[in-house]
C-alpha cells in the first residue's frame, strides 16, 4: 500500500494554477494585495486541477498513540491522559471538537497505538501495538511496525476520501510525543538540541535537560539513518507520527490537501516529505506554535505558517482554524468581481 501510494503522487496542475493566477490578477484589487490568501487559492487550484475550486467535506483526523519514552520523565502529564483524551474527543468535549464544529468539520479519531484497549463508539481502532518502546533504551518499534502504522494512515485517508472528504486537518494525541518529534527534527536539521527541544506539555525548566538527555541517548543508541525516513521513525519516532505521515501520503496520492498542525504534525510532515518529496505540494502550514523546533521543521519542509497564535495544544486545533482561511481564499477567487465585471478601471499601464 505504501509503495502504491508513493507512485500515485503527482506534481501540481500548473495549467489550473496559471488560470487561477490570471483570474486573481484581474479581480478588483491591486495585484497580490491579498498576500497568502492568493497563494493559497493558487495552490488549491493546482492540487484539485480546478482553476476555481470549492471546499467540500472537511475532516479533522486525530491519530492517537502512546510513547515508552515517558518512562524517562519527559512529560508533565501521566500516560493515562492519552486514552482519557481520546474518550473526550469522542464525546465532543475537546478543543478540536469545538473548533471543528465552528469550521463545519467532522472529527475522526484513530487509535494507532494507545497503550490500553479502548472500546468507544466512533473510534477507529487500528492499533499496531500498545505504545512504542522506550527509544532511550532501544528502537521505538520495528521497521515492520512503522510501515504498518504508515499504512494505517494511508488506509484511513482513502476510507475518508471515499466518503467525500475534500481536505484534512492532521492532528494527534499522545503524551510524550514532543520528545520523538524533537528527535526527528534534530536529526534532519542537524541543529543542537538546545535549539529544538521545548517544554512540550509544560514541563518545568528543570525537566528540559532530562528530555534532552533521553533524546541524546536514543540517537546514540539507535543510530537512525537520515537517508531512510522509515528507519528514523521506527527508531526514535511514534506510531501516531507514522500514522499522520501515512495520512498525508495517502491524501497526496488522491490529490487531497492536508493542513499541517503543530510541532508533532510537522514532524510527521517532515517524515512524509522525506519518503516522497512531491507530497509537500499537497501540504498547507497552518500556524507557528511555541515549540522552538516547529519553525525549524516547517522551514525544512518549505511550509509557511498562516497564523502566529502562540498555541501549543496539538490535536489539530491550529489546522482546523486554517480551514476558515482556506475557504476565504477560495471564495475570493470564485466570488470577487473582475475589473471588467464591476466596471472599474484597471491600473495605469
Amino acid at each position: 500500500m505504501l509503495e502504491e501510494a508513493i507512485t500515485r503522487i503527482e506534481d501540481l496542475d500548473y495549467e489550473s494554477m496559471e488560470r487561477a493566477q490570471r483570474r486573481l490578477d484581474n479581480l478588483t484589487k491591486p495585484r497580490g494585495s491579498l498576500g497568502m490568501l492568493e497563494q493559497l487559492a493558487v495552490q488549491m487550484a493546482g492540487i484539485t486541477r480546478n482553476p476555481r475550486p470549492k471546499l467540500g467535506k472537511k475532516v479533522s483526523v486525530v491519530m492517537a498513540a502512546d510513547h515508552g519514552v515517558v518512562a524517562e520523565g519527559v512529560s508533565a502529564f501521566p500516560q493515562e491522559v492519552t486514552p482519557q483524551m481520546v474518550v473526550n474527543f469522542l464525546n465532543g468535549g475537546a478543543a478540536i471538537n469545538v473548533l471543528s464544529r465552528h469550521a463545519g468539520a467532522e472529527v475522526v479519531c484513530v487509535d494507532v497505538g494507545v497503550a490500553v484497549d479502548l472500546d468507544a463508539p466512533g473510534l477507529k481502532v487500528r492499533k499496531v501495538k500498545y505504545g512504542t518502546d522506550n527509544f532511550a533504551c532501544g528502537p521505538a518499534m520495528t521497521r515492520e511496525e512503522a510501515v504498518r502504522a504508515i499504512e494505517v494512515g494511508i488506509d484511513v485517508a482513502y476510507e475518508l476520501i471515499e466518503k467525500g472528504a475534500s481536505i484534512f486537518a492532521i492532528g494527534e494525541m499522545g503524551i510524550g510525543n514532543t520528545t520523538p518529534s524533537s528527535a526527528i527534527v534534530a536529526l534532519y536539521s542537524g541543529r543542537p538540541l538546545d535549539e529544538v527541544v521545548g517544554r512540550g506539555t509544560g514541563i518545568g525548566e528543570d525537566r528540559v535537560p532530562v528530555k534532552k538527555n533521553a533524546i541524546e541517548r536514543g540517537i546514540k543508541i539507535n543510530k537512525p539513518d537520515v537517508k531512510d525516513p522509515i528507519d528514523v521513525v521506527s527508531k526514535v519516532g511514534g506510531l501516531e507520527i507514522a500514522g499522520m505521515a501515512g495520512c498525508m501520503l495517502g491524501a497526496a496520492s488522491r490529490r487531497i490537501p492536508v493542513v499541517v498542525d503543530g510541532f508533532i504534525s510537522s514532524a510527521a510532515a517532515l517524515i512524509a516529505s522525506k519518503i516522497e518529496p512531491k507530497a509537500t505540494n499537497y501540504m498547507i502550514g497552518s500556524h507557528l506554535s511555541q515549540e522552538p523546533g516547529h519553525k525549524i521543521a516547517l522551514d525544512l519542509i518549505g511550509l509557511k505558517p498562516l497564523m502566529h497564535l502562540d498555541m501549543r495544544l496539538g490535536e489539530g486545533t491550529g489546522a482546523v482554524l486554517a480551514f476558515n482561511l482556506i475557504e476565504a481564499a477560495l471564495r475570493i477567487l470564485d466570488e470577487m468581481a473582475t475589473f471588467e465585471d464591476a466596471g472599474v478601471s484597471t491600473e495605469i499601464a
